[in-house]
């Protein structure tokens, strides 16, 4: 791992070190005439170093939810699947920093990160780039034991400090809140977009409209609202089982007055190509990969 991070270091990522939210300068006052200190010329010269890392990077979309459990990373590895299923290219970075669980998904459990002459190299499955934590860990049951400016160190560093090259969409899935990660995001890349995904029951709905409220206010543009364990598909007869009450993602997409994308039911095969790292958007007979082609067009008509 510490090889890992400090070749991170040297193809323009930031060391792990608390942000004070403020410039250093070596002489005079902040402003007009001011030198900025070695250390604020060197985070000045990453901060533009990953803003043309990612102006090669046409769509940035942020898969977030207030509320854990909802299946954030089954609908980031599905829209990136399906993405690169229609012919784009497409990266997927994992910033839950302590439960990444996309390399499992898209099958590159114990994979790692390459090196190359411009910096780190993500992992490459079914089309897709990939990059996570899991990558550079010792061991799968390694705790990252980090607070909030390590974690958004790292951030920085997968950005900027790995060679994505050009893509059509960089597709982050987050961890659940609107805390460090998905706030590093909106910090770091200024033209993301969001993408929420929530269950239908009030329990849930009532934390993810705080991820609309966290759009809102960070002027972050919200793409929509999935709908994700939306009835059970029973499979014998193909009907639909409402496990959960049902109709609060729709009232409060409608109340919030955002767009709800798609509603995807529970199917047992989802569970099954998510451990098995194959993702199920490509099963064109199943509802639950009919409901995320929906969204995976939502997107593609970004402009």
């Amino acid at each position: 791992m510490k090889d890992a991070i400090k070749s991170l270091w040297r193809n323009g990522a930031t060391p792990p070190v608390a942000e004070t939210g403020r410039a250093e300068y070596s002489q005079g006052t902040e402003g007009e005439g001011a030198v900025p200190s070695p250390r604020e010329a060197f985070r000045q010269a990453l901060r533009e170093r990953l803003n043309a890392r990612m102006s090669t990077v046409r769509h940035k979309v942020l898969v977030m939810s207030g509320k854990g459990g909802v299946g954030k990373s089954t609908v980031a590895v599905n829209l990136a699947l399906g993405l690169a299923r229609r012919g784009k290219r497409v990266g997927l970075l994992d910033v839950d920093v302590h439960g990444p669980t996309v390399p499992i998904m898209i099958g590159l459990e114990g994979a790692r990160l390459g090196e190359g002459e411009n910096g780190l190299l993500p992992a490459e499955a079914k089309g897709v780039k990939v990059v996570s934590i899991a990558f550079i860990l010792a061991a799968d049951n390694t705790p990252v034991i980090w607070r909030g400016p390590l974690k958004m160190s790292m951030i920085q560093q997968f950005l900027g400090g790995v060679d994505w090259g050009e893509l059509d969409y960089l597709v982050i899935d987050a961890p659940p809140g609107t805390g460090d990660e998905p706030l590093s995001i909106a910090q770091l890349i200024h033209d993301a977009k969001a993408l929420v995904v929530t269950t239908p029951q009030r329990v849930a709905t009532s934390d993810v409209a705080k991820s609309i409220v966290f759009c809102q206010k960070l002027k972050m543009p919200l793409i929509g609202v999935v709908e994700n364990m939306a009835g059970l598909v029973c499979p014998h007869c193909g009907g639909a089982v409402h496990v959960f009450p049902g109709g609060a993602a729709e009232r409060m997409a409608r109340e919030m007055n955002v767009p709800l994308l798609a509603s995807i039911p529970i199917d047992p095969t989802v569970a099954e190509d998510a451990d098995g790292g194959r993702g199920f958007v490509g099963r064109e007979e199943s509802p639950a990969a009919q409901a995320m082609q929906r969204v995976v067009g939502a997107v593609l008509e970004l402009k």
